[in-house]
Order: C-alpha cells, then sequence, then structure tokens
C-alpha cells in the first residue's frame, strides 16, 4: 500500500487554500492510482481534504490525537487511534507514510516537515500558501547539513500531486 502522509493546516483554512487542496486531491485521483492519503485529524484544511478523498475514491487514514479520538469521523475513513497525543500522533502519520505532502499549516504541519525530513522521508510542501510553512522555504532543499531529505516547494496544486504521484511509483 503506498501512503501519502498530508500535512495541513488545523483551523478553518482561507477559501483559496481549500481551492489549491481541492485540486491536488482532485489530482491525485486521476493520476496516482491505488492510494493512501493519512491525515492527522479531521477539522481545519484535513477535513476538506478527507471529505473530497472520499467522495473521490481515495482511502483515508485518520490518527486523531488522544485528545480527539472520540470525535465523529466519516465511516469510509480508518481511524487509527493510537491513543498518542498531538506531537506524537504526527510521528506516527509521517512513519506509516512513503512521503510527506504539506498543504500549508502552521506548527504541527512545520513539525510533520520535520519529521519528515529527520525520518528521511521525501517532503513535497505546497508554496505560497500565505502560513508559516512558507517561512522554511528558506532552508530547502534541506533542513540542514545532514542532507537526510529533500524539502520541495512547488507553487501549483496540480504539479504537487503530479510529483507525489512520481514518487510512488
Amino acid at each position: 500500500m503506498r501512503v501519502i502522509g498530508i500535512a495541513a493546516l488545523g483551523t478553518e483554512p482561507p477559501k483559496n487554500l481549500v481551492e489549491k487542496a481541492s485540486v491536488f486531491v482532485r489530482k491525485l485521483s486521476k493520476t496516482c492510482g491505488k492510494t493512501v492519503i493519512a491525515v492527522g485529524g479531521y477539522w481545519g484544511l484535513m477535513k476538506h481534504v478527507v471529505d473530497l478523498a472520499l467522495s473521490e475514491g481515495i482511502k483515508v487514514l485518520i490518527f486523531p490525537p488522544v485528545e480527539k479520538e472520540d470525535y465523529y469521523f466519516p465511516e469510509e475513513a480508518i481511524v487509527v487511534r493510537t491513543g498518542l497525543g498531538y506531537r506524537l500522533r504526527s510521528v506516527a502519520l509521517v512513519k506509516t507514510s512513503n512521503i510527506l505532502v504539506a498543504l500549508g499549516g502552521e506548527a504541527g504541519t512545520i513539525q510533520e516537515i520535520v519529521t519528515a525530513y529527520t525520518e528521511g522521508k521525501p517532503i513535497l510542501v505546497l508554496d505560497e500558501t500565505g502560513l508559516s510553512t512558507d517561512k522554511l522555504k528558506t532552508l530547502a532543499p534541506y533542513i540542514d547539513a545532514r542532507k537526510t531529505a529533500k524539502v520541495e516547494y512547488i507553487r501549483d496544486p496540480e504539479t504537487l500531486a503530479l510529483r507525489a504521484c512520481e514518487f510512488l511509483r
């Protein structure tokens, strides 16, 4: 099973970011074949991604933090109740994924990017979101001197999806 980890804003996103995420998910569904996406919750931008992915026939894994494991989740999604808090559930999400795609976010999304980097996972980041993840671009293509994984910033959500699919082949 090929898993794309999706790191995304956990609060209500701006409309333009929802549109970019929608373009990304639709392109994934048409291009990647049998793919699973994994997210860290069902709120904020992640909820938009999950709902669209499920409607497009993409399987979804949700890794909620223990504090929100009893929230409502769509029946079609596979909910992985790890019993871990916010930070550690992000580690489980990243370790489960073959690649991490960040669709824009704040500290939690940045933490998932750094975790993927330290784990040597390929990382693709949607550029020009207006969120804090844009600031990491100054460190690209590597976060530090170890160069454990390449971080690519891509402005176009369709290109982002195509690149993610390339990594999975």
